[in-house]
């Protein structure tokens, strides 16, 4: 491993930290994949508890869930992202972004229409309502559901429930990250943060569009993870197999 070669790799994988994503029209895009370059990048992000994605047209880095210096807990998440208040908010967004995912992980139809139309703040709403009245039904002749996937069901449900249910008058209630659509709001932020969905009609009827790089990170990466399938199941609803398309 000669000097240049550590000098490249250094700057592909710094160019991964600050950006997350390298796509086919940057000039690290082809050094990455010089063999010595590509190797000495994956042995940098290994001993960080980095993980880079290989995509067609794009690398990818993320955060391994444990052991990396760069993995952060929840009050360092909290500082981050002002918008989350509380562990019981943290929880209940993580459904909600996992709600999110779900939708969109089912089938090459859902994938090419949500690319396509994208997915209302109303109709996500709708879709987390569902899935905690069912939650809630299962969890009164079932009170330990949720536990062996170490998901406080109890205390999502509960905070869901007592969120105020928002007007469609989104204009006036966007900021108020204390009711439903509020923080549907905040979750899609943190995914925009990560640069993963493209958030339209922010001041009408907000709908996210899902990038490319999601899909690539839940393709290349999510699928690996049994727990991700595992909640995803826990994401079905009783009423997916006649469900109203998500993108009104």
């Amino acid at each position: 491993m000669n000097a240049e070669t550590i000098k490249q790799a250094s700057a592909v994988y710094f160019t991964l930290l600050k950006d997350k994503v390298i796509d086919e029209n940057s000039e690290h895009f082809q050094t990455y994949f010089d063999p010595e370059v590509r190797q000495t990048v994956l042995l940098l992000a290994d001993e960080s508890g980095t993980y880079i994605i290989e995509a067609p047209k794009r690398i990818q880095l993320v955060v391994q869930p444990t052991g990396s210096v760069f993995a952060t807990n929840f009050t360092h998440m909290k500082e981050k992202h002002r918008q989350i208040e509380t562990k019981k908010h943290f929880h209940l967004m993580s459904v909600i972004m996992m709600s999110f995912l779900a939708l969109i992980d089912r089938n090459q139809a859902a994938k090419i229409r949500t690319k396509r139309e994208g997915i209302s703040y109303y109709a996500l709403e709708r879709e987390v309502n569902n899935l905690i009245i069912n939650w809630d039904n299962v969890l009164k002749t079932t009170p330990h559901f949720g536990e062996e996937e170490r998901i406080d069901m109890k205390e999502v449900v509960t905070t869901w429930k007592y969120m105020e249910v928002d007007s469609d008058d989104f204009g006036v209630k966007k900021g108020n990250r204390r009711t439903r659509i509020g923080l549907i709001a905040s979750s899609m932020r943190l995914l925009e943060t990560e640069g993963l969905i493209v958030i339209l009609d922010r001041d009408d009827i907000p709908k996210v569009i899902p990038k490319q790089e999601l899909f690539e990170r839940i393709e290349y990466l999510y699928h690996d993870y049994d727990r991700y399938e595992m909640v995803k199941k826990l994401m079905t609803t009783e009423e997916d197999g006649h469900a109203e398309d998500p993108s009104d």
